[in-house]
């Protein structure tokens, strides 16, 4: 087997599996309809009717909304907060740790992108209150500040003609981007009411484009223990999806944020996705509530509105780190990250961190790419008996590949040589990549001179914007001539075809590392430094 031929086969795979990932993403588990949720789809499964006398319906909802609802500013130590008396929902979320820019003056990071009915944490319940229903609350503060060491709690009380009083309880921790949501729902008036409660969360991206390209942007919830991502574009093109069973959790999710409900008693819960274009809609919804005249019931919620931070997800429990998913190599991607915190905690900079990472790992294959690099310089030391051989048997198949095995044992050469230390080290390479590309702890991470930022692409500013580039790509060029050197320094085939196009893939992977975040190409280039190194220890070893 030619190595250079494996070698570029490994190439070919790589762009494979990044265009499955732009292209593809993920697979999704089938729709599953809820058995006991009414929905207005056709097909929706029938509700199953209570086992309790027949309930009359509420009388038509005739409330009318007196006044305009007041904004009720929250703070706490790690964001800034505006709840709404309409609706009783949540019309700004400012996180104090994160900006929306990498600007000096740039404002804290928002979560919330929509607007009037469609902000989030909206609540229903039954035909009582429909979704369009103007009910404004009345909130028992006019703001509220949760920095100290206790908990602080603001509520929400609204009624309606029906009889039915919806009373809604915020509380924060000043420590936590977790807060909790309890909604009592009385029934003051003369007849029974029977709904269904349901709360709504509908998204935009976080950020303008962050819905394209390879990393996942949409719908995600933890049902029955396994992961499931929906992208908005799949729910507005096949329709809604519907997930029933236990429901640890329901969000949405960007590249570096998440907005996410946990139910107080997952069982028995649906959660219903749908979308618009980019906007999603999640919908939690629970079995339906009898309440007789006096009667009430409690819903109970947890909210995370924060960053997608292993160690912040895991400290707020609720299996909610579950959503940092790195596909295919998440068993290697988190060690990986690991690995990359901890180094950072002493070295304070993750741009060095990331060489340490890099020298670490290319120590670690040291022995099997030392094995791979002496056989092919054996390969090419054997390239001109090898052509001999075929030239002289080229009519004669069986014979040439006796000859060329025969070949190979003399020279102890191994075909497959150089080609199974690369395979090895590519799964490593993509847990890294994956990393690289979606941990929040490079967003705005410094490195050093013009790289400002880990986590968007290298440009060093010249005073005005290039076509297409805006900067010169400084590290990406030098990346190039490293891997342009380095396949110089490699042992070339015997046919000058195959050598042209090999030393073309410089070219090529410069202009496919022009958009990835500097942390990678960061990476790529101190390997590339590192492997430069190593061919030139090889290469004095087997010419001696």
């Amino acid at each position: 087997m030619d190595t250079y031929r494996a070698f570029l086969a490994i190439v070919l795979s790589f762009a494979i599996l990044l265009g499955y990932q732009f292209f593809f993403g993920g697979l999704e588990t089938p729709p599953v309809q809820p058995p006991a949720v009414q929905t207005a789809e056709p097909q929706a499964a029938p509700v199953a009717e209570p086992a309790v006398a027949p309930v009359p319906p509420p009388p038509p909802a005739t409330y009318a909304p007196q006044r305009t609802g007041r904004d009720i500013p929250v703070e706490t130590t790690l964001f800034r907060a505006v709840l709404s008396e309409s609706g009783g929902t949540v019309k700004s979320f400012q996180l104090k740790q994160f900006k929306e820019s990498n600007e000096e003056n740039s404002n804290p990071k928002e979560l919330i992108t929509t607007s009037g009915a469609e902000l989030p944490l909206g609540f229903g319940w039954g035909s009582a209150l429909p979704a369009d229903l103007p009910l404004v609350y009345t909130a028992s503060t006019d703001a509220l500040q949760a920095t100290g060491d206790s908990p602080a709690e603001l509520s929400m009380t609204a009624s309606l003609p029906s009889g039915l009083a919806i009373t809604r309880r915020y509380g924060f921790d000043p420590q936590s981007y977790l807060f909790t949501l309890a909604v009592e729902v009385r029934n003051n008036g003369s007849v029974p009411l029977q709904g269904a409660p349901a709360l709504a969360l509908t998204s935009l991206p976080f950020s303008p484009g962050e819905g394209s390209g390879y990393i996942f942007t949409g719908a995600a919830a933890l049902v029955n223990g396994s992961l499931e991502e929906v992208k908005p574009q799949d729910l507005a093109d096949d329709g809604p999806r519907v997930f029933s069973g236990t429901i640890n959790w329901a969000a949405y999710e960007g590249n570096y944020f998440m907005t996410g409900v946990v139910p107080e008693t997952g069982e028995g819960t649906n959660v219903r996705f749908s979308a618009e274009a980019e906007k999603t809609t999640t919908l939690l919804s629970a079995p339906a509530d009898t309440l007789n005249p006096g009667e009430s019931r409690l819903y109970t919620y947890r909210v995370y509105f924060g960053p997608k931070k292993v160690d912040t997800l895991k400290a707020t429990g609720y299996e909610l780190d579950r959503i940092v998913n790195f596909g295919w190599f998440d068993l290697l991607a988190k060690p990986v990250l690991l690995i990359l915190n901890f180094l950072y905690k002493y070295v304070g900079n993750y741009g060095i961190a990331i060489i340490l990472v890099t020298v670490l790992f290319k120590l670690l294959f040291w022995p099997i790419s030392q094995k791979g690099m002496k056989s092919m310089k054996n390969m090419q030391k054997v390239q001109p008996k090898m052509a001999k051989i075929r030239e002289k048997y080229k009519d004669d198949p069986t014979r040439m590949n006796q000859e060329v095995m025969n070949l190979y044992k003399t020279y102890k050469v191994n075909p497959l040589g150089g080609c199974l230390p690369m395979l090895l080290q590519i799964p490593v390479f993509f847990a890294l990549y994956k990393v690289l590309l979606q941990a929040i702890e490079l967003r705005h991470a410094p490195f050093m001179l013009w790289i400002t930022d880990l986590a968007a692409p290298d440009r060093l500013p010249i005073g005005f914007d290039l076509p297409y580039l805006g900067g010169i790509p400084v590290l990406t060029l030098l990346m190039g001539a490293s891997m342009f050197l380095q396949q110089k320094m490699t042992p070339t085939a015997a046919d000058p075809a195959q050598a042209k196009v090999m030393l073309f893939l410089p070219v090529i992977f410069t202009f496919l590392f022009l958009n990835f975040a500097s942390g990678l190409v960061l990476y790529w280039f101190v390997n590339n430094l590192l492997s430069i190194g190593q061919q030139y220890l090889v290469n004095r070893q087997t010419s001696t």
